[in-house]
């Protein structure tokens, strides 16, 4: 993949300890992934490296909102997201990126490239899924809404479905009885 050239970090002049980058994602940066699940994209980066003598200590924190599609009702919302990421940079013989939090880059490197560990960190930061704040509230209105609860099984309560079946407990005292 093609590097962005404003998430490349240049180390070579910079004194030992800390420095501070500050970045503004938009929507731009996630479909240089291919990522496509965003509509909309507004997150602040905040990037400390920590230079020592041997090695790279960087943390990554970030806060914003990205505008996605509810999993239920397919309408779009702005869901918070934010996090902090932290890895190590190291030199070594060859490049390796196969660890989570260490990266090795070549003897005589003299920037590092973070956009892949940014991105890997806000995409696993959001939930697994994605519902609408107004569900839960009972506050949307939606086509979608209507038609799930027009489908919803008759008859069964919701206490009824809390009830367990007793022959489950004589069950359970097998393994119980030993």
């Amino acid at each position: 993949m093609k590097e962005m050239k404003e998430y490349t970090i240049p180390f070579v002049g910079l004194k030992i300890g800390q420095h501070k980058y500050d970045f503004n994602l938009d929507k731009k940066f996630f479909e240089h992934f291919e990522y496509d699940e965003f509509h909309q994209a507004d997150i602040k980066l905040e990037v400390i490296l920590d230079k020592k003598p041997n090695m790279l200590e960087i943390a990554l924190s970030f806060d914003g909102l990205v505008n996605v599609s509810c999993d239920r009702t397919n309408e779009p919302f702005d869901l918070p997201v934010e996090g902090n990421y932290h890895f190590v940079v190291k030199f070594g013989q060859e490049q390796d990126d196969l660890h989570d939090e260490l990266l090795i880059l070549p003897h005589g490197a003299y920037q590092v490239n973070i956009q892949q560990q940014v991105y890997e960190s806000i995409v696993l930061a959001l939930p697994s899924k994605r519902i609408h704040p107004g569900i839960a509230e009972g506050t949307l209105k939606s086509d979608v809404l209507e038609q799930l609860e027009a489908l919803k099984p008759k008859g069964v309560q919701q206490n009824q479905l809390e009830d367990v079946d007793p022959r489950w407990d004589n069950l359970k005292n097998l393994l119980t009885d030993k």
